[in-house]
C-alpha cells in the first residue's frame, strides 16, 4: 500500500526527526534503547511540530484541526518554502499521498502543481509499479485471447499458471504459441519455464 511505503520512506530518510518528534530529546543524547509502543493517532495530534519539521509535513496533514483545508494550506506553503529541489519534490509527493487519506483529489491537486510530484522518485516508483502491472495484464490478455483462439479452450490450471509468468515470460510465450500445434506444447512450455524456477529454489 502507498500509505505504508510513504511512511516507511520517511522514517528512513529522516530518523532523527522522528525520533525528536516523537521522544522529545535529541536523538544524540540516546545511549541506550528501551523499545515500548503506543499508538499514535494522528488526528488527536497537534499539528504545529509536525508543521515545523519538513521531514513531518505529511504527517501534518492528519492531524488534529478545527479547519483541515486551513491545515492543508498551511501545509502546501511549507513545503513550497524547502529549498531544496529533491527534498521539496519528495515531501511534496509524500504529503500528497497521505493527505489523500482525509482530502478530495482536487483539493490536493489545487495546492499542489502536478509538476513538482511528477519529478519526485516516490511518485516515478508509484508510476512504475502501474505502467508494470498495465502492462503485464495487457500482454496477459492478449495471449490469453490468442490461446482461447487457437485452443479454443484451455483449463483453467493452465491459465493460472500463464497468470503467474513475468512480463518477460509472457512476452515469450506469446512468441513461442505461433509455433504450438497442440495443448500439449503449450503444457510442455509451461513445464519447461517452471523447471528451471524450481530448480534456483532447491
Amino acid at each position: 500500500m502507498s500509505y505504508d511505503n510513504t511512511c516507511k520512506y520517511l522514517a528512513e530518510n529522516y530518523p532523527g526527526d522522528f525520533a525528536r518528534w516523537l521522544l522529545s530529546i535529541d536523538t544524540k543524547d540516546i545511549q541506550n534503547t528501551t523499545h515500548r509502543y503506543r499508538v499514535i493517532r494522528l488526528w488527536e495530534e497537534d499539528p504545529t511540530p509536525l508543521l515545523a519539521n519538513p521531514a513531518l509535513l505529511p504527517l501534518a496533514t492528519l492531524a488534529k484541526a478545527d479547519s483541515p483545508r486551513d491545515l492543508l494550506t498551511q501545509v502546501a506553503a511549507a513545503v513550497d518554502m524547502i529549498e531544496e529541489t529533491d527534498q521539496r519534490q519528495n515531501i511534496s509527493a509524500c504529503v500528497q499521498v497521505l493527505a489523500g487519506l482525509r482530502f478530495e483529489k482536487n483539493l490536493i491537486q489545487q495546492l499542489f502543481t502536478e509538476e513538482i510530484m511528477q519529478e519526485s522518485v516516490i511518485y516515478q516508483d508509484i508510476l512504475q509499479k502501474g505502467e508494470e502491472r498495465g502492462k503485464k495484464q495487457e500482454a496477459l490478455q492478449l495471449i490469453l485471447r490468442l490461446l482461447t483462439r487457437r485452443f479454443t479452450a484451455i483449463g483453467s490450471e493452465i491459465e493460472q499458471q500463464i497468470r503467474t509468468l513475468s512480463i518477460t515470460q509472457l512476452e515469450d510465450l506469446a512468441e513461442a504459441l505461433l509455433d504450438f500445434n497442440s495443448q500439449n506444447d503449450l503444457v510442455n512450455y509451461l513445464q519447461n519455464i517452471s523447471l528451471p524456477q524450481a530448480n534456483q529454489q532447491e
